[in-house]
């Protein structure tokens, strides 16, 4: 165990089965609260409808999706929230929806707000959408000039594993996840997006240097054999990190590499649902290992990699949500590798995890049926 996880040692929630079963899981339960023993107090700041992402303004604000479809901007404190016009309708069936919002890196001079969501074509078959706008500020905020960069390929039926995380590199690139939308083997099919991670321009055309263009891959493509990534995020040294749902157990966190394989849906840390063997990862099978699993499943939603502004011990750590497990997860990384850190048990299922421009770590609830909270953990006194 590294120096850091010695630092805070809380006893481990262990998790139960996964909650991605159906079309979209939900377990509304009780709402969170603190629990003796965590470095963190939680403070409930605002209530939301189903609530699936966030993200910072650089002056302290929010932008929240809401599954239906509902962009909000919403003030500091949380008292305020105010519908965002200009975003498109979405498909928000099963795991579906309104979902991811990232700024671009030079927000403060283009104003553009990245996003992703799930639709319909005209035959009724289903994808996942990267888009932009500009967000005009006021009394009535909206985005304009929103333009569709990138849909899925291909659209298909059914309504999970969309997946529809952003995150920008140090470069500029961004990275975008595709789910396998519970097809199995598009995962390993080098002409489609579905699961893959994907390494875009920041206009949603594929970027220059994806090694597996050359290979007969999508261009679009960085790396493949990915199940549901429902978590991605660039560390200060450059490192891409993506967690996704394994079946019946197998929860990954992976460090995402150029043009490797991660084995989905031939090799994983679970099982098939009905109780059929996946062969699990070893060496020499072809396939990139993760870095760290979970069995029993953690069902991770949000990721983020934390600055140590507040908490100075978790610098350069990965946060999770957990949905199932209903808890915050700490991943402990030093360099490349990885390791289980703590696991906070609160008590409702955990969508989303952000950290505010002061190191304070927020929270989103995933809500289901009911209102999610926003959530702010601040350092014990």
């Amino acid at each position: 165990m590294s120096a850091k996880a010695r630092l805070l040692l809380v006893p481990v929630l262990l998790a139960a089965c996964s909650a991605e079963t159906g079309a979209n899981a939900t377990d509304s339960g009780t709402p969170a609260q603190a629990s003796a023993g965590q470095p963190f107090t939680v403070t409930p700041v605002a209530d939301f409808d189903s609530p699936w992402a966030m993200t910072f303004l650089p002056e302290g604000r929010m932008l929240v999706t809401e599954k239906a479809g509902t962009l909000l901007l919403v003030s500091a404190d949380g008292q305020q929230k105010t519908p965002v016009a200009g975003t498109p309708s979405v498909m928000a069936e099963g795991q579906g929806g309104l979902m991811d919002v990232v700024l671009h890196p030079q927000f403060a001079q283009n104003r553009w707000v990245y996003f992703s969501y799930s639709e319909a074509n005209a035959q009724g078959l289903k994808g996942v959408v990267l888009a932009r706008g500009k967000l005009v500020d006021g009394a009535s905020p909206r985005l304009d000039g929103v333009q569709t960069l990138f849909r899925a390929n291909s659209y298909v039926d059914g309504n999970g594993h969309f997946s529809g995380r952003i995150a920008f590199a140090k470069d500029g690139k961004l990275f975008f996840t595709n789910g396998d939308r519970q097809k199995f083997t598009p995962a390993q099919d080098p002409k489609v997006t579905l699961g893959k991670v994907l390494r875009l321009n920041d206009d949603g055309t594929p970027a220059a240097g994806n090694p597996l263009a050359a290979k007969g891959f999508h261009p679009a493509v960085w790396s493949y054999g990915h199940r549901n990534l429902l978590g991605i995020a660039v560390d200060a040294q450059g490192n891409v990190w993506e967690q996704e749902m394994g079946p019946k157990g197998g929860d990954e966190v992976n460090l995402v590499l150029p043009s490797r394989n991660y084995g989905w849906p031939n090799a994983s840390n679970g099982s098939h649902y009905d109780g059929r063997d996946i062969p699990d990862h070893k060496a020499g099978d072809g396939y990139e290992p993760p870095k760290v699993s979970w069995n029993p499943v953690i069902s991770p939603g949000g990721l983020m990699v934390y600055s140590g502004k507040m908490f100075p011990q978790w610098k350069g750590d990965l946060f999770i949500g957990g949905l199932s497990s209903k808890s915050l997860v700490r991943v402990d990384v030093n360099g490349t590798n990885a390791a289980k850190g703590d696991q906070w048990p609160m008590n409702a299922r955990i969508r989303e995890v952000e950290e505010g421009p002061d190191g304070a770590i927020w929270l989103l609830e995933d809500g289901g049926d009911s209102q999610g909270r926003l959530l702010k953990l601040e350092r014990a006194k």
